[in-house]
């Protein structure tokens, strides 16, 4: 019997294409296998049925994966007009068929219709939990469970494509943001009914889908080349504020303490050390005082800068 490779501690966000049919776990731990990692998540659960665009986090990285949690979504569907099924994506039976709209401008209405704040109401075929289950096991035994209307906001919604009877849109969205129900809300809009036919991830705050890799080439590359591909942890946070620190006072932040700025109050700030520059963690300004929120530990700082 072949011994297993020793995991050993990492520090960095990989950007993964999850391929169609893993779930999200499924892909975190073929990565984290294969980069021999100790600890590792991912930040937000993609559907087997969607690929695209998986941060996963490994080491002091997952201190951060809120901001990618919460982080604006962005995503390229396919929708199946004229078509309603029982689980509303192309796995399900269909139970309903109608003709297509032909008219691109009433398309172009009804997908309009659906900007701003909307109230969605997650789908049964979900990962919300339920009374500690998710709601796709209630679904598989036939159980529908109320489901209270969640508000979330749609940004931005551009056709790319349109071939009777498949739309294809891209989608830019708060999270939260089921894109299977907005698939179908739009078909009931139409008046045929819809189903999501395929979803890829395009983006996740300022992360985007170019620069992801597939497991199977990260199959493919030497261990060296594997962890070239993790990026710092700090990536999670650049669409932040950056504040940065004197030398002195970075092992005091380090710490715990508050320190006085002359800063904006800001809800969230990255913090970095000065000389040399080295990403200590997150905070808040409050009332002209920098208060920390997440942190690495000295050793973690030294690591990033390795």
């Amino acid at each position: 019997m072949v011994p297993r490779s020793p995991r050993r501690p990492l520090h960095g966000v990989l950007l993964l294409d999850k391929p169609l049919g893993f779930t999200s776990n499924d892909a975190l731990q073929k990565a984290k296998g294969l980069l021999r990692a100790e600890k590792g998540g991912h930040t937000g659960t993609l559907d087997p049925l969607a690929t695209g665009l998986l941060p996963l986090c490994f080491g002091a990285a997952t201190k951060f994966s809120q901001a990618s949690l919460d982080a604006d979504k962005r995503y390229r569907a396919t929708l199946r007009l004229g078509q309603r099924t029982s689980t509303g994506d192309g796995e399900g039976e269909v139970t309903e068929e109608r003709n297509a709209p032909t008219d691109r401008a009433v398309i172009e209405a009804a997908v309009a219709r659906f900007l701003g704040v909307i109230d969605q109401v997650p789908p049964m075929h979900s990962a919300l939990k339920h009374q500690g289950r998710a709601l796709y096991d209630y679904a598989r035994q036939g159980i529908e469970v109320e489901r209270a209307a969640r508000r979330v906001q749609i940004h931005s919604i551009d056709i790319i494509e349109w071939q009777s009877p498949l739309l294809v849109i891209d989608v830019c969205c708060s999270k939260g943001t089921y894109i299977r129900t907005l698939a179908e809300d739009i078909g009931l809009a139409l008046g045929c009914g819809a189903h999501l036919a395929a979803l890829r991830r395009t983006g996740s705050g300022p992360l985007d889908l170019q620069d992801a890799v597939t497991l199977d080439a990260l199959a493919e590359m030497s261990d060296g080349e594997r962890q070239q591909r993790l990026l710092p942890a700090d990536v999670l946070l650049s669409a932040w504020p950056e504040v940065r620190l004197p030398d002195d006072e970075a092992g005091r932040f380090l710490t715990g303490l508050r320190r006085r700025v002359s800063l904006a109050d800001a809800p969230a700030v990255r913090v970095y050390a000065t000389q040399p520059r080295a990403f200590l963690g997150s905070a808040h300004i409050t009332g002209g005082e920098l208060i920390a929120d997440r942190l690495l530990s000295p050793l973690e700082v030294q690591a990033q800068a390795a």
